[in-house]
Order: structure tokens, then sequence, then C-alpha cells
């Protein structure tokens, strides 16, 4: 039994000589056939379950493993080809007694199809989709069938060997292309891997509330590091590498962090330590060189500041530990705000602190403790500087809708009770001037003719624009 299942999956050897034989016979075409109809029924029927199990989970967040999911819809298709084939070939082998060819390259699709979706689900799963885009994927699904169309043909044999040719002195000790080709894949490999656990495993730590928030962060980056270490280091030894080869890389990385990388590594250290000592935490409110925005992400090496404008600034993490920072909510996430206006000179003082006072409170977002506070800051040429300071719960959502939420409550209570708002007020004087009595006498006519029809009493030499304006609304009253 093993020995038939091993013919069926076994390579075939000179394949194009095979395939060009099965076109010259009507057994070849009749399985050519029954292979293209097994390959569009599959496709379709999954399509159509696909289609059923999409109405009953059309809200993409109530899904509890969004991973399974995602590789259920990836790999129903390949998984129905491969199980439909193979009951092809065994139907066909058992009703003709002759060897299959298309329906083992069916088979081999199948197969390696299934491999690079599998692949593709656990990439997208443990690299962010703003890395790992379409070109990428689009890029890496062709390699890997340009690998199975070589091992297909038989001609991965040739390269292996040719690599395998090629040694690459190390100390000591010598390494193939072949080697480090393969150390590389099976490295990368198991990294991707551990970055997946470590993106599994950093969702289930940041749920956990009961935790402090820096903690957290801390213990993501302690296992994601761990996890990869790990990942080499069980990697090198698969494929024949001595793990004590990496003695030369780390003299090389020594070397470099003491020439150039210092500074990756103080990005990098420094993010454990304000991370441990509390000093910036997501949601913080910080000004760094006149940027202020609110922290969205805690990296390895730099925290993602954003504006309320939407700009994001990439701050390195030993900014942090060597600068001056304004952390705005350090003790505290409320803040404190305030708005400045002017009344005329004619208004209720203390009923008009009192309106703004209550129209600050009367807000959703400004706290009941400390409470709004109005205050008379001063004396202007047009009228009295009124002062009101409050404290917002959730800075993090702006201050502008509360700004005009809180002026359109002053601007309604005000117009109720009367309280005017001043406009500027300016003197202007015209004096005889001996340089240029030409100038001013044209001035002083122009004023006197403009104003001779409504006042018959003549206007004074200075002219008060104030009084002017006042005598003016007078006559048309009386009008």
């Amino acid at each position: 039994m093993n020995n038939y299942f091993d013919s069926m999956f076994a390579r075939k050897e000179f394949l194009a000589r095979l395939i060009v034989h099965s076109l010259k016979t009507t057994t070849g075409w009749l399985e050519l056939a029954c292979a293209v109809v097994i390959m569009i029924g599959t496709y379709w029927l999954s399509l159509q379950m696909l289609s059923a199990v999409s109405k009953r989970t059309e809200n993409q967040n109530n899904i509890k493993f969004p991973f399974l999911y995602h590789l259920f819809t990836r790999l129903l298709w390949p998984v129905l080809l491969f199980i439909c084939t193979i009951i092809a070939m065994i139907i066909w082998r058992a009703s003709t007694g002759e060897s299959v060819l298309w329906l083992q390259i069916t088979t081999f699709t199948a197969r390696w199809l299934l491999m690079i979706r599998i692949i593709m689900a656990v990439l997208h799963n443990a690299i962010p989709n703003n890395r790992f885009n379409e070109h990428y994927e689009r890029s890496l699904s062709t390699f890997l069938w340009v690998c199975f169309i070589l091992w297909l043909t038989s001609l991965d044999t040739f390269i292996v060997r040719l690599l395998k040719s090629l040694a690459l002195p190390i100390g000591s000790t010598s390494l193939s292309l072949y080697t480090v080709i393969t150390g590389s894949i099976i490295v990368g490999i198991a990294i991707i891997i551990a970055m997946w656990l470590s993106r599994f495993t950093e969702r289930r730590i940041l749920k956990a509330e009961k935790l402090d928030v820096n903690l957290r962060y801390v213990l993501v980056k302690i296992v994601k590091t761990l996890l990869v270490v790990v990942a080499v280091l069980i990697a090198l030894p698969i494929v024949g590498i001595n793990l004590t080869i990496l003695s030369v890389f780390g003299g090389a990385l020594g070397v470099g962090l003491g020439l150039g990388l210092q500074k990756i590594a103080s990005n990098y250290v420094s993010g454990f330590i304000i991370l441990a000592d509390h000093s910036v935490r997501p949601g913080d409110r910080l000004n760094i060189n006149n940027f202020t925005g609110y922290v969205t992400k805690i990296t390895a090496r730099f925290v993602v500041l954003r504006s309320s404008d939407g700009s994001e600034a990439l701050i390195p993490n030993d900014t942090f530990v060597s600068n001056t920072v304004i952390n705005d909510s350090y003790s505290s996430k409320i803040m404190s705000n305030n708005l400045t206006l002017q009344v005329a000179y004619n208004t209720d003082l203390p009923q008009a602190l009192e309106i703004l006072k209550e129209a600050a409170a009367k807000q959703a977002r400004v706290c009941d403790d400390p409470k709004p506070n109005s205050y008379v800051t001063g004396f202007a040429d047009s009228g009295i500087n009124l002062y009101v300071n409050y404290w917002i719960r959730d800075p993090e959502n702006g201050f502008l809708s509360i700004n005009s939420a809180i002026l359109l409550e002053i601007w309604n209570r005000f117009k109720e009770v009367g309280i005017e708002f001043p406009f500027p007020q300016q003197e202007i004087r015209i004096l005889n001037d001996k340089a240029d009595p030409i100038t001013c006498d044209n001035i002083t006519s122009s004023v006197k003719t403009e104003t001779a029809s409504a006042y018959p009493e003549p206007l004074p030499t200075a002219l008060s624009v104030s009084s002017y304006r006042s005598a003016h609304q007078q006559h048309h009253d009386q009008q």
C-alpha cells in the first residue's frame, strides 16, 4: 500500500517526453479533460461554500479566531482539489489500469498551492499589512511557483549540485553556497514563525487589563526578542551550521556597535527604560521640539506621536532619556483650558462671570472637580476682559469642539440677559497743520460737507468718531 501511494506522488522523470506522449493518445486527452473538470468543479464548490460561510459571519469583528478563518478561506480550494484529485487517480487506475500523468501533476499543483497559501497566510499574520503588501506577495508567489516548476522538471538537482560546489571559506571552516541559502531560508522561516507567535502573545498580553500598560509593553518586547533569538539558535544547527561560527559575527557586531550602530542600540535600550520608569505611556500627551501629539505606539526604536490634525512624528527612544520632554498627562490625564472674551462697560459683572462658569460646567466633557472658574483680568479700551478656566477629562478628542460649544452657550445666555459684546472704538482728531494747510482744509471741509445736511450744528475742529456715531443714531431715531 505504501508503494502504491509513493508511486502516486513520485516525481516523473523526463516529464516533457511523457506530456508529448500523453497528448498523442485518446486516454491522455481524457485524463487531461478530467483534471480540468476537477479543477473547475472544486473551485466552483469552494466559492459556494465560502459564500455560505460569509453570510453567517457578516461581521468580521465577531470572528473569534480571525487567523484560522483567513486560513480556512485560503485553503478550502487547494484541499478540495487535492482530495478530489486523489479520488480520481484511484478510480482512474482501477478502471483503466494505466498510469496517470495529468491527475498526478494536478495533485502536485494542489499540494504546492496548499503550501504557498499557508506561507502567505502566516506572513500576513506575522508581518504588518503596511509592510507586506501585494507586490511582495506576488513576487514571493512567483518565486515559489518557479521553484515548483524546477522541481517538477528535475532541474533542481542540477542547481543544487552547482550550489554545493561553491564553497565560502570562513575561518578554519567553509560553507557552501547551498548551505548559506538554505540556512537563510530556514532562519527566515523560523524568524517569521517567531514573529507570528510574538504577535499572538502580544495580543494576549495587551488584553491583560490587570497588568500595568507599560509592564505589558515591556513583556511584549522581551517575549519578541527571546522568540527571535531562540528561533535563530534552533534553525542554524538544523542546516548544519556550527554555532561557534557565530563568534565571528558576534565580533563583527561588536565592532559595528562601537563604530556606527551605537545609536540603534541606544534607542533599543532606551525603549525599555522609558517603559520601565513609566515616564512615557500610550495615550500620553507630549510636547517635543514644538510638536504636540499623543503617544499611539511604542516600538523598539521610536515612539509614534499623533497630533490633532492627523500628522504623526516618529521620535527616537533615546530622545526621551537625554532631552527634556513635556508630558502634559504624566500625573493626571485631565488638562486645563481657558477662553477669553470682552463685555461692555455697562455689564453686570457678577452675572457675566456666573454665566461663564455655568456655560463651561454645562458641557459633558468638562470636569466637575476642579470646577470651572471665571475672572476679571483687566479693563481694555473697548470693554472689560473676562477669563474662564475649566478642566477637560478627554483632551485626546481635541479642544476645538468644546471651545465652540462653550462660546455658543455664552452667546445665547448673553443675548437672554442683554449683555453686549463691545466693538472697538477709536477717537480721530483732525488738527490744522501749518506745514500742509491745503490738505487739512480739504479734510475738514469734506467732513463738514458730509454732516452739514444732517446736523445743523457746526462740528468742532476735534472730531470724535464715537460722538459722531451717537449723534447719527439719535438723528435716525428722530426721523
